[in-house]
């Protein structure tokens, strides 16, 4: 026998068409237990205002769905082969703007993968483990956000005396945005302070404004 042939045969040696019943039936169901696992830890670790319940739903189906591939690719070359053809040209056009569930998708995509292999010890061990890790980060505390003032003052002139009055009150400011007319002045000014009242106090003392808004921003801080 040649070199070439125990090179063949070792290759397809690899690939088994001998997959039973049973076989597959264990594969789907501890990948769907799993599956189901990742679907209530996405749903208390969700923070977005607007939870996505067919997003969920749709993470037990991607690892079942991966799982029944790498079954199926693992009992023939040539599926194998097709396969890979096959989900080359697949493309998905919905964007995913979340990190956390980019993160999920991912998650789910490899249990597929590790279960299709029979590695189930691995798949619920590395679950088990993430989940710990995400909810520790999940309890960690948020960094208060930057707030933005809205100031309006009739007279364009009590730019500098705001600004005084917003250093005194604050840990680090910014003027983001200047808007002067006829009518006065309109400014925006990024910030953060832990004395919100003084703060809005000591602008609407400022001579010739008119009005003070502080709100939160959820926007990148850049100073």
């Amino acid at each position: 026998m040649s070199a070439k042939d125990v090179i063949k045969n070792s290759f397809l040696k690899q690939f088994s068409t001998d997959v039973s019943t049973s076989t597959i039936l264990i594969m789907l169901l501890v990948t769907a237990l799993i599956g189901v696992y990742i679907f209530f830890v996405y749903r208390v670790a969700c923070r977005k205002a607007f939870y996505s319940r067919s997003f969920a739903i749709s993470l037990v189906a991607i690892s079942m769905i991966t799982a029944i591939i790498i079954l199926t690719v693992q009992s023939s070359v040539v599926i194998s082969l097709g396969m890979v053809g096959a989900l080359s040209i697949v493309r998905f056009r919905t964007a995913i703007k979340d990190p956390m569930d980019l993160a999920f998708m991912f998650w789910a995509i490899s249990v597929g993968i590790i279960c299709g292999a029979s590695l189930y010890e691995v798949a619920i061990l590395g679950s088990i483990l993430i989940t710990i890790v995400i909810l520790a980060l999940h309890l960690v505390p948020n960094v208060k956000p930057a707030l933005l003032l809205l100031v309006n003052a009739s007279d364009a002139a009590a730019e500098e005396k705001i600004i005084e009055a917003v250093a005194e009150n604050t840990k680090a400011s910014k003027v983001k945005s200047r808007s002067i007319t006829a009518e006065g002045i309109d400014m925006i000014i990024e910030l953060k302070t832990s004395e919100e009242s003084e703060l809005v106090k000591a602008v609407s003392a400022v001579e010739s404004v008119k009005n003070v808004t502080l709100m939160e921003h959820d926007g990148e801080i850049t100073y």
